[in-house]
């Protein structure tokens, strides 16, 4: 069997728990308390770095927010205009958001705003960085462009890491010198208010930049887990890629309707998923753990997907109706605010969390 990831931080990819949180929690039957790095006690301390953060949409703006409440001095630089101080305009209004929610304290929201530094230039930004999160576009070439910029720019050493969705470091980074800097550090959207965060080392990625990143993930409260090897898609989107490639199946054959699907995972499967990963939750539901689940219902899964037709099209499927469905319920010209509508909801999630509010058991 090839490993890419361990089961562990497959739990972690769902569930988002740093350490002992997932086996302590279901030990002792007591609330999952998130410790992060935002004068909380128990939150791992790291001195002052310097990070850059190219690129200033949405990714990039959440990075930096991450970076800032935790600390550290964060420069920003897009390369195109005003882009990069509107930037700070918004990151100042997710600090903020943070505090109102008891994400924050009083001291880290001051502490945030100070921190905050707009670079004019590429060269200038990545000078003098201890970290780099390099935010571009999803174009392989551009990627390797910017990368070798960066790598020619900042100090030796320095690790660069790329929020990129799917695009290997094998890819864009083979012919950078510092090539053994440059990893993969890709982020769940929005990663302010999401923890889990992907690093997905080239095969000549240093172990000693690998350890490094991990080290300040951690630090800043994020929840990063390890690939073992590079694989297209990454774990988090390949998770997501095999509900949704069911998902869309189920409504191109019409067993039922997008709102059934949805509330499935809403109302149904998420809600448990926010506590336990997959395997986990199959642990707990068989008297004799993992190995009696499957003895149970390994051959119904297997003849579940034993004749499985060719996947649906993706584009058929939002042609043939999902797309005006989805509008109706939801007008794109009020994207912006059903995105600002989730954002609260989830800081409202994490501060339940926070405050111990959240409780399960093993009967699940």
């Amino acid at each position: 069997m090839i490993s890419i990831i361990d089961q562990k931080s497959i739990v972690q990819v769902y569930y988002g728990v740093n350490g002992r949180g997932t086996e302590a929690c279901l030990r002792a039957r007591r609330p999952y308390v998130d410790r992060r790095n935002h004068d909380t006690p128990g939150a791992k301390q790291m001195k002052q770095k310097r990070i850059a953060i190219i690129g200033c949409g949405l990714i990039g703006q959440a990075w930096a927010t991450v970076f800032v409440r935790s600390g550290h001095h964060v420069t920003l630089y897009d390369k195109q205009d005003g882009a990069a101080l509107q930037a700070v305009v918004q990151i100042r209004e997710r600090l903020v958001e943070l505090h109102e929610h008891g994400l924050i304290n009083s001291s880290a929201l001051q502490r945030g705003h100070d921190l905050l530094t707009v670079a004019s230039t590429l060269k200038s930004s990545v000078s003098d960085a201890d970290y780099v999160q390099e935010n571009g576009p999803e174009n392989a070439r551009i990627k390797s462009e910017l990368t070798r910029d960066i790598d020619r720019w900042s100090p030796p050493g320095t690790p660069i890491g790329s929020s990129t969705s799917g695009i290997p470091a094998s890819v864009y980074a083979e012919q950078i010198d510092g090539r053994s800097r440059c990893l993969v550090v890709h982020p769940i959207n929005p990663p302010h208010l999401i923890p889990v965060v992907e690093i997905v080392p080239a095969p000549w990625t240093s172990r000693s930049v690998v350890d490094e990143v991990k080290g300040l993930l951690d630090s800043v409260g994020q929840v990063p887990i390890i690939l073992k090897k590079e694989i297209d898609g990454f774990v988090v989107n390949r998770l997501q890629g095999a509900l949704l490639r069911e998902a869309f199946q189920l409504l191109d054959q019409g067993v039922a309707s997008r709102e059934a699907i949805d509330k499935a995972i809403c109302d149904g499967l998420g809600i448990r998923w926010s506590l336990l990963g997959p395997f986990e939750t199959i642990h707990l539901n068989a008297p004799g753990g993992v190995a009696d689940y499957v003895h149970r219902f390994g051959k119904m899964y297997s003849e579940m997907f034993e004749h499985t037709n060719e996947p649906a099209d993706w584009h058929a499927v939002v042609s043939a109706g999902l797309e005006a469905e989805l509008i109706e319920q939801q007008p794109l010209a009020e994207i912006g605010n059903a995105q600002r509508a989730r954002d609260v909801a989830l800081m409202q999630l994490l501060a339940a969390r926070l405050q111990g509010k959240l409780e399960y058991t093993t009967d699940v």
